[in-house]
């Protein structure tokens, strides 16, 4: 695929995803939002008719159905939260849910194959710093979380998830700008000069929480004066147009 591209994910389904979703509508802008029927962590999620209504315009992806750490839960719960999730989502949209996020980036082998075995396309995870949509269809990657990390977190999750090489580059972005917006910038600017892909990702209560919906917007309004309408796509249109390694070899690279 020719670069640069965009994509935007959400993950959660709080209501506020509907702001970030008329923001990304003005933009043009495709973007995924990964949904779970219920928050146990006691959050707000979308309506049923607010998950159509936003399904009209966007993808909409599984996030369990409860919003559960699958790491944290036997094979038979960790199997319903993912089946059941996918199957609520379903019938609500009356159009198949291919894509699948893992709530908190938690999970382990186990889950990547209950995932496969639901008939999942592909999976979003959240190891960031990476400019390509990655060598496995059920761990793809992001490359910035739209929020004010800490230096430490981002070297964290460097350490932690792997593919060092090819993370660096980011790695080192990241590290030279203490303001997070201008990361963000950094790391999009980088993305369009070697027409790679720039996979934003985040959560609208956040972006609430921090009152940043004006940066958001400027961000959006950048990407959009930069990225053609055609290479603006949803997480499951990048997932159909990667190169995936089969599964013996992708699992020899990690």
């Amino acid at each position: 695929m020719m670069g640069p591209v965009f994509t935007c994910s959400i993950d959660d389904g709080h209501p506020s995803d509907l702001k970030t979703a008329e923001l990304l509508h003005k933009h043009g802008l495709r973007g995924t939002f990964y949904i779970p029927i219920r928050n146990c962590e006691g959050d707000a999620v979308l309506s049923d008719a607010e998950i159509r209504d936003l399904g009209r315009h966007f993808e909409i992806g599984s996030h369990t159905y409860d919003h559960c750490y699958l790491k944290k839960v036997d094979l038979w719960r960790a199997y319903h939260q993912i089946n059941d999730g996918k199957k609520k989502l379903e019938d609500l949209l009356g159009a198949p849910v291919n894509g699948f996020c893992y709530p908190g980036g938690r999970y382990c082998p186990r889950d990547v194959e209950l995932v496969k075995a639901c008939r999942f396309t592909y999976a979003r995870t959240t190891m960031n710093l990476c400019f390509d949509a990655g060598s496995r269809a059920y761990e793809m990657p992001t490359t910035i979380q739209f929020y004010p990390h800490d230096r430490a977190v981002y070297l964290r999750n460097f350490l932690g998830s792997g593919h060092w090489t090819k993370r660096l580059g980011g790695l080192a972005l990241v590290m030279q700008h203490e303001n997070w917006i201008h990361r963000l910038y950094a790391l999009f600017d980088y993305a369009c000069r070697h027409k790679a892909t720039f996979h934003l990702w985040g959560h609208s209560k956040q972006i609430d929480q921090l009152n940043a919906w004006r940066e958001f917007d400027d961000f959006l309004q950048h990407v959009a004066s930069r990225i053609p309408a055609a290479q603006c796509v949803s997480n499951e249109e990048l997932a159909a147009r990667a190169v995936w390694l089969p599964e013996s070899r992708a699992v020899q690279s990690a």
